[in-house]
């Protein structure tokens, strides 16, 4: 084998070092880029919607006039079917996550399981609208209603979630199950005190992080026959609704100038809800994290 020269060694390490750092700027250009994008639509919207933001704005329901228009249903709605969603995907999620991880981790079923969730995390949300509006209206003749929505919403969003609560409750270290097993303790009793405790962080930190995909959605709810122009409030979990971003979708169909105005606005509101929502998600993450540090 022949050796290599010292002049031979010390070019490849300078194209190695020259390559490195070509690669490095190449991902900070790509960061640069995407975040100047953000920022210039970020900015877009400050410009055009910032104005348009008042106490009346959130406590008004839709209109015709677009100085009259407000968002206080599409608020409401959002919350409603959001809550259900959120009740929904984290019972069921959780559970299915356990039930795999702990229960059938070794078994065929849970390996072609996780495939498919995995699969299903990926599949466009109007297909969830369509299964949603067959499913939940037609055949449990729920009708368009705030709880169809929130369940097409939660059908959306739970694969996130069990991959999310998968993730966390596989971080648990074996050394906790064992040292409860060998005190005597049942499998019930490990996963209840000890395998879940430890991992509510990063399911709680999953499950918001999915919801907040859920609240900007509204290809979904269209298919399920959300409505576009609601002018009162839903009273009951079988009333109909409208939410953010079918609201936004609305006005920014409008001719009127009014109306784009509005839609700017209400991105703004929907972007703030989605910070707090994420801010949450960090602080009860990291407050849970410290009581069991």
């Amino acid at each position: 084998m022949a050796v290599m020269s010292q002049a031979e060694f010390q070019r490849r390490r300078a194209r190695r070092k020259w390559m490195g750092r070509a690669f490095h700027a190449m991902c900070l250009l790509s960061v640069c880029i995407a975040l100047g994008m953000l920022a210039v639509l970020l900015v877009y919207l400050l410009i055009q919607g910032i104005t348009g933001i008042s106490w009346s704005f959130l406590t008004s329901f839709a209109s015709r006039h677009p100085e009259q228009a407000g968002i206080k249903a599409a608020i409401l709605g959002s919350i409603y079917v959001v809550t259900v969603a959120g009740v929904v995907s984290f019972t069921l999620g959780v559970a299915t996550a356990i039930y795999l991880e702990e229960y059938a981790a070794r078994s065929k079923f849970a390996r072609i399981a996780k495939i498919n969730i995995a699969n299903l995390a990926g599949v466009p949300s109007i297909v969830y609208g369509i299964l949603g509006l067959q499913i939940f209206v037609h055949s449990l003749h729920l009708g368009k209603s705030v709880l169809a929505g929130g369940f097409t919403l939660a059908l959306l969003v739970l694969p996130i979630v069990i991959v999310a609560a998968g993730e966390a409750v596989r971080a648990v270290p074996p050394s906790f199950r064992e040292g409860s097993y060998a005190l005597g303790a049942t499998r019930w009793q490990v996963i209840w005190h000890i395998v879940f405790p430890l991992a509510f962080p990063g399911i709680l930190t999953g499950v918001i992080l999915a919801v907040s995909r859920a609240i900007g959605e509204t290809a979904p709810l269209i298919a399920m026959g959300a409505l576009t122009f609601v002018p009162f409030t839903p009273d009951s979990p079988l009333s109909r609704f409208t939410v953010l971003p079918i609201q936004i979708f609305n006005w920014t169909s409008r001719p009127q100038e009014g109306f784009q105005e509005a839609a700017a606005a209400g991105i703004i509101v929907l972007l703030v809800i989605l910070l707090v929502m994420n801010a949450g998600a960090v602080i009860l993450r990291n407050r849970f994290q410290n009581k069991w540090d």
